[in-house]
């Protein structure tokens, strides 16, 4: 199976429309994130990177990376942030590490064939628990220890994931998988949404 792919530039009024379109509904699906039952404090999953995910097989990276952009500064200013914007920052850095992820692999090519789309959504996937993996170790798990203590995130997590000793292991065993879980289900729901979208929105 073959999809025709990056056929039109992002910055055209239609391109820019959708793009925006996306935004927003990218926007509304993360005001309705749902928090795991194994770390609940700091990983929850919601699925409000499948249309940057949808912007990105249409438009090529740059329009995902927006998409990311756009979207957290829409919750910024409507939603407000109980992180002081470290939440909304790290959410955009990881989303955008899974839409050039997907985007460099796949705008290689005009024609969109299953395999590349594999190995598209890998990359991503794997971009994604990476940059995710780092910012998680340097910038999140520092700010929730304002909040509890290191110790106390860490004996709460290892009530679940029994191998789980201390922050390395944490990011290690608990938060690097869940991104690439999350990264898995994205990638599905992404690509099936996009190939229902195309037929219907003439990207």
């Amino acid at each position: 199976m073959k999809t025709e792919f990056g056929k039109k530039k992002i910055f055209t009024t239609h391109a820019l429309v959708l793009c925006s379109m996306l935004s927003v509904i990218a926007f509304i699906l993360m005001l309705f994130e749902t928090i795991t039952g194994i770390f609940p404090f700091f990983l929850k999953l919601e699925v409000s990177d499948v249309p940057a995910a949808i912007g990105t097989l249409a438009y090529g990276p740059v329009a995902g990376v927006i998409i990311e952009l756009l979207k957290n500064i829409l919750k910024l200013i409507v939603k407000g942030t109980t992180t002081g914007g470290i939440g909304e920052l790290a959410n955009f850095i990881v989303g955008a590490a899974f839409m050039i992820g997907l985007g460099l692999v796949c705008t290689k090519s005009k024609t969109l064939t299953i395999k590349r789309v594999i190995v598209g959504f890998v990359v991503a996937t794997i971009s994604m628990a990476v940059v995710g993996a780092v910012m998680n170790y340097f910038i999140m798990l520092p700010f929730y220890t304002k909040f509890m203590p290191m110790d106390q995130i860490i004996e709460m997590s290892a009530e679940t994931i029994k191998v789980i000793k201390d922050k390395f292991t944490l990011v290690l065993y608990g938060i690097t998988p869940f991104n690439i879980v999350k990264g898995i289900l994205m990638s599905v729901l992404s690509y099936l949404l996009y190939n229902v979208l195309k037929r219907a929105i003439k990207f």
